[in-house]
């Protein structure tokens, strides 16, 4: 072709242009066939979690994902006739964060019910107490959560009389902060037919005082299944109604999918999963699901199986799904639950429980590892810890398995051998920052009853990545609030909203804002064996994405929890709009 062109008398030059246009009207060929995108969002400033393309200013959805993701005039050639517009006007723009630890039903049934987390002491719970049992005459129980250990000194357990001298007629049942301690009034252990002679239940304790009564104190979920099991169970449009009251919550912070961390009967997120789906169905779900099955060691594991074989079989997309199984190991370290390798510091005759048998639990993992099924592993003593890691190990070499990301759930505290498994096993570490708060119930119950060194150890989020573990940030609400950019700031400082202590607690296990920002996005996807599809702003990813108010990379990192959520979108819709948002954002579209 080049000979032929020389011989007829055409230049280098000549040829050089004809190749130039043939090759740029190619290129405009291909554009035009390019599809359109169905929103463009355009002036902002989107931090990716691409380790590839870390910032960019402008993104491209269609059909609910990603098409492109760059410069202003890259993606302005995505825009088509019926393309809408979103102008960010230079507010930072994230990817949706997942809370990789929640129990979302109990959290969104409770936002119906009595909460106690701003009462610090008994005579403020007691309060409570009376005025939400007389703003709610009609409800045959009053059902409460958040009290905490410090508000009972150095006792540290509750007792039903506080109960009794406000509410003697009507049974009352409080759980405590972290859901492993509850609280019952005389008439709630009457009704509950607990007794001087009732008899503790495997892995659980009803609290007795010196004359064998009960005191309404009782640790562990197998002691309040005494209780719980009295209690009318809510209706199922209650249910339905709740669930909402949830979702909206969890848009308004800019959570765009959860990790449901099993639970006891039906309180758990796997026991509502008909009701998630009904959501779907009405379009109202606007939160994605990933829901582990809780497995009981009381409970047969092949009918366990079955009932999570028929569910994965059922709930698989990306909007509903299951396929884990979760695990308690042990319980908390304030109640002297959790189990330790070495006696606890306040209490040299307390070690803590396992509560299954290590061998029971190393088949179980083995057997659930073989069937692809991931694992969550509640550990937070020392011991539990170690258990969890052994099993793992020992599963992925019997069955030859690699990248099961099975996971342990919490990790208060952890031996110094224990903390590079994490990476060398490649097991997800799933933390809650803000169970890292450094409070009164921190620093004087945890530490106290933990000791100097375990203490020293305590939520050790910066020794396990530097190690090359993996770590993926949850709330574990109801245990603390839904918020996640409180957990973000947690995470950042380790200290108070008020700056205490000086410095952080623990300041060596302070994490980076691009790694408390990584956990709960692609660290998150990654522990939920999702990050092909979610976690971070690429091509070809979900446009689960969330605008907000202010940069947090340019701010004080003591104003993270300030964050607000302007826009949230999931499978390019948006869901919700602030209406700070709402009042900028109309005028914008109007004059387009």
């Amino acid at each position: 072709m080049v000979n032929e062109a020389l011989r007829y008398g055409v230049g280098w030059t000549a040829l050089f242009l004809c190749a130039f246009f043939a090759v740029s009207s190619a290129k405009a060929a291909a554009r035009s066939k390019q599809p359109a995108a169905d929103i463009i969002i355009t002036n902002a400033r989107i931090y990716t979690v691409n380790p590839g393309q870390p910032w960019a200013e402008a993104a491209a959805v269609r059909d609910g994902r990603l098409l492109a993701v760059g410069s202003a005039g890259t993606i302005a050639r995505y825009r088509g006739p019926s393309t809408r517009l979103i102008d960010a006007q230079q507010h930072l723009l994230l990817p949706g964060l997942t809370d990789a630890h929640i129990h979302f039903y109990e959290g969104s049934i409770l936002l119906t019910r009595l909460r106690l987390d701003e009462a610090r002491t008994v005579s403020q719970i007691q309060q409570s107490v009376k005025d939400y049992a007389a703003a709610h005459p009609d409800e045959p129980w009053i059902i409460g959560r958040g009290w905490s250990y410090p508000a009972f000194g150095s006792a540290g357990m509750p007792h039903k009389r506080f109960l009794d001298e406000v509410v003697p007629d009507r049974p009352v049942f409080l759980v405590g902060f972290d859901g492993h301690s509850y609280w019952a009034n005389s008439k709630a252990l009457a009704v509950a037919g607990v007794g001087p002679n009732t008899p503790d239940p495997p892995n659980g304790m009803v609290v007795h005082d010196e004359h064998g009564e009960p005191t309404g104190a009782l640790k562990e979920d197998a002691a309040a299944d005494l209780v719980r099991r009295v209690i009318p169970e809510p209706t199922r449009e209650q249910k339905l109604d709740a669930l909402r009251r949830g979702l909206r919550a969890a848009s308004r912070v800019g959570l765009v999918r959860v990790h449901g961390a099993g639970g006891e009967g039906e309180s758990s997120d796997f026991a509502v999963l008909d009701l998630l789906e009904n959501l779907r169905r009405n379009g109202e779900l606007t939160v994605r699901f990933y829901t582990a099955y809780y497995l009981d060691p009381a409970e047969p594991l092949p009918a366990a199986l079955e009932h999570l074989e028929a569910a994965r079989k059922q709930y698989r997309d990306e909007w509903i799904s299951t396929g884990a199984v979760k695990v308690f190991l042990d319980g908390v370290v304030e109640t002297h639950t959790a189990a330790m390798l070495t006696a606890y510091s306040d209490d040299p005759s307390q070690i803590g429980k396992l509560f299954w048998d290590p061998e029971k639990y190393k088949f179980a993992v083995a057997e659930l590892d073989r069937r692809g099924l991931q694992v969550f592993t509640h550990a937070i003593g020392d011991r539990a810890v170690r258990l969890a890691l052994d099993a793992y190990e020992a599963a992925a070499k019997s069955n030859r398995t690699a990248d099961a990301r099975h996971r342990v759930e919490h990790i208060e505290t952890i031996t110094p051998s224990d903390i590079p498994r994490f990476g060398g096993l490649g097991v997800i570490a799933s933390f809650q920052p803000l169970h890292a708060y450094p409070d009164d119930d921190t620093l004087n119950v945890w530490a106290r009853n933990a000791g100097p060194d375990r203490s020293s150890r305590g939520w050790a989020w910066h020794s396990i990545a530097a190690s090359g573990g993996r770590l993926a940030f949850g709330s574990d609400w109801p245990v603390v609030t839904l918020n996640p950019w409180e957990g973000l700031q947690s995470a950042v400082t380790r200290q108070t909203w008020e700056g205490t202590p000086p410095g952080g607690w623990l300041p060596e296990q302070r994490v980076s804002l691009e790694q408390a920002i990584r956990a709960y996005t692609l660290g998150a996807a990654i522990a939920g064996r999702r990050e092909k599809t979610e976690g971070s702003i690429e091509p070809g990813k979900v446009a689960d994405l969330i605008v907000v108010s202010q940069d947090v990379f340019k701010i004080d990192p003591h104003q993270i929890r300030q964050t607000e959520v302007l826009l949230t979108m999931v499978g390019g819709k948006v869901v919700y709009q602030s209406p700070a948002w709402e009042k900028q954002a109309r005028p914008r579209e109007e004059k387009r």
